[in-house]
């Protein structure tokens, strides 16, 4: 073969590659996504809503979207049980959170609703928090949709007041995230 015929194979290929390499990543943007997580959350001193206690999360996992990070501040306040909870329970009324993905892209996520049911015996508590996608940079500009995460959470240190303080939390985020198609371009 002469140089120009491999130099096209090459190119060919590369191409080739290229767009499936896009392709497959652009479906993972798209539709249905699974995150699983893990991390800690912990009471700040922040106040985003009066009568209200703030927390603070931060975690790590992977899954659909690739490996990332999640900061979040939320509101935990009085709030009616969710359905099957027989014990202690709580909502999350407000809050935002950012997840980084290995490619600097971030996706913003604001708190619609959420609740945890604590349960006394096994002394943890269950979490389950709604999200709407509000945006993002990198891949996941104007993204939209919404996300759900499921959660249990366990004290392993108590503040002087004996509320806790520190709690290890895992658990996987699920749902839809929509990315609009890139403005037409020329190729």
């Amino acid at each position: 073969m002469n140089t120009r015929t491999v130099t096209r194979t090459f190119v060919f290929v590369a191409l080739m590659l290229a767009l499936g390499v896009a392709g497959a990543y652009a479906q993972q943007e798209h539709g249905h996504v699974k995150m699983t997580f893990s991390g800690t959350n912990v009471a700040t001193t922040i106040n985003l809503q009066a009568n209200t206690v703030t927390d603070e999360m931060h975690a790590g996992g992977t899954g659909s979207l690739g490996r990332f990070t999640f900061r979040e501040l939320h509101a935990d306040g009085t709030a009616p049980p969710p359905e099957g909870c027989t014990g202690p329970s709580f909502g999350v009324l407000k809050g935002a959170g950012v997840f980084r993905f290995q490619d600097g892209s971030l996706l913003i996520v604001t708190v619609k609703d959420g609740s945890g049911c604590i349960n006394l015996v096994e002394r943890f508590s269950a979490l389950i928090v709604n999200y709407q996608i509000t945006g993002g940079t990198g891949r996941f500009a104007n993204a939209s949709g919404e996300l759900t995460m499921t959660a249990t959470q366990t004290p392993v240190l108590r503040n002087a007041t004996n509320a806790p303080a520190l709690l290890p939390i895992a658990g996987q985020f699920e749902g839809t995230v929509f990315r609009p198609e890139p403005e037409n371009e020329d190729r």
